[in-house]
């Protein structure tokens, strides 16, 4: 059966054709949202300061476009991913998040709440230096004490843009298919998709590079998926248990240890880390005092420099692919089911040194993930510094977001499918 008839037979299930069909109405309220523009926006200035500025591009990525426009939307989900980082390590650091993040559902709820709450002063921040750098270079015609009605009407729908995508994104968690969040950045890049294409067809001519630039396309979407699917399998044998009356049976299983469990994750954490410190020094690189100037402008100067940007870009998905997988997989917490379930791994003694096993075999595979995806993640950049194609930049960054989206996304169709006796999508 191939994926269109898979994908009829899911259409054809009443619930799952619902959470698909609530997923693209979802996507369509987020698009109609993008073109919704604030009030007082120089169009023309925009689009000349977005051809001239690769931070600003990078930002237009997060909002799904909704920056090319400066729209209600353009702070697009990032300080909510900010929120989210911000939480995750509190929860390492904070005793009492600790114990609230192991409350099963309960704490888990509370902890989103908390996350939803600091977005609101995050994107305040961030609304204020997005609106004053626009104001500086022209694109907004007044912010600040001259005009406050203006001014707080802009960053009130800045702020609301940013809390509307947050809902929309968690209501397609919840009742649709997919990760919200990473759904909202899919749309954004997928709707870019033409005005990507057209930029890169302007710029370069040469059929060689552009057929060279389109085989490194199909070489990097294969590598994605192909470590998006590696996975090392853990034997358990579980021996045979009389409870009661009753005798179970032993047998054997396996625990799928993925070698990147963390999906785009650390990708698009990389990325709104990378952004802050350009974002925040470029605010400040006019300012009056003559240090600060200097500071940001060196700021601004050393995130240009192509091999300090993918060093750091590079450390960092590496990093955070770690950071996410250690916060998802306890290898202590897993050893102790299977010792409670009367399991162990074959020529591994139950208990500590099954946990100490698992978390040999998770570094081990992670470090291979981890690497990995921090070449693929900062080699299209990198071609594109050495071909002068900019536009793989971005190209580069949303392949791996868009194909990553994608194969979790055809994981979660595969499982319902599967549940109702259908062949899934992935063979």
């Amino acid at each position: 059966m191939g994926m269109f008839t898979a994908l009829i037979d899911s259409m054809r299930t009443p619930d799952l054709r619902n959470k698909i069909l609530f997923t693209l109405g979802m996507i369509v309220v987020f698009r109609f949202l993008a073109h919704v523009p604030l009030p007082g926006v120089n169009e023309a200035q925009l689009q000349t300061l977005l051809q001239n500025n690769q931070l600003l591009n990078l930002l237009d990525l997060f909002s799904g476009g909704g920056l090319a426009r400066f729209s209600i939307v353009a702070l697009g989900v990032n300080p909510y991913i900010n929120a989210s980082i911000i939480m995750t390590l509190l929860n390492q650091t904070i005793p009492a998040l600790e114990r609230l993040s192991k409350e099963g559902e309960y704490g888990r709820n509370r902890i989103n709440q908390y996350t939803r709450v600091l977005t609101v002063p995050l994107a305040l921040l961030q609304g204020i230096g997005v609106a004053v750098f626009m104001q500086r270079q022209g694109v907004l015609n007044a912010f600040g004490p001259s005009d406050i009605g203006l001014t707080l009407s802009i960053l009130a729908s800045l702020t609301a843009g940013t809390i509307i995508l947050m809902w929309l994104g968690e209501l397609i968690s919840e009742r649709g298919i997919g990760n919200g969040i990473s759904f909202i950045i899919f749309a954004g890049i997928v709707g870019r998709l033409p005005n990507t294409v057209q930029q890169t067809l302007e710029v370069q001519q040469n059929v060689i590079a552009l057929g060279a630039i389109a085989v490194i396309a199909v070489l990097v979407i294969a590598a994605i998926i192909f470590i998006q699917e590696g996975q090392r399998r853990v034997p358990v044998q579980y021996a045979k248990r009389v409870r009661g009356t009753r005798m179970y049976s032993g047998g054997s299983t396996f625990i799928p240890l993925r070698v990147n469990s963390a999906g785009v994750i650390p990708i698009i954490f990389a990325i709104s880390i990378l952004l802050l410190p350009s974002q925040v020094a470029q605010y400040f690189t006019t300012s009056e005092t003559e240090w600060i100037r200097n500071l940001s402008t060196g700021i601004v100067q050393f995130f240009q420099n192509p091999i300090f940007y993918n060093s750091i870009y590079f450390l960092l998905v590496v990093a955070f692919t770690f950071f996410y997988t250690a916060f998802t997989f306890v290898p202590n917490d897993v050893a102790d089911n299977i010792k409670r379930y009367g399991g162990f791994i074959p020529g591994i003694r139950p208990g500590r040194p099954t946990a100490e096993f698992l978390g040999k075999v998770v570094t081990r595979i992670t470090i291979a993930g981890a690497l990995f995806l921090g070449i693929v993640a900062v080699m299209p950049t990198l071609i594109g510094d050495i071909t002068q194609v900019q536009t793989l930049r971005l190209g580069g960054t949303s392949i791996l977001i868009v194909v990553g989206v994608v194969v979790e996304t055809m994981k979660q169709l595969e499982a319902q499918l599967l549940q109702r006796s259908y062949e899934g999508f992935i063979r």
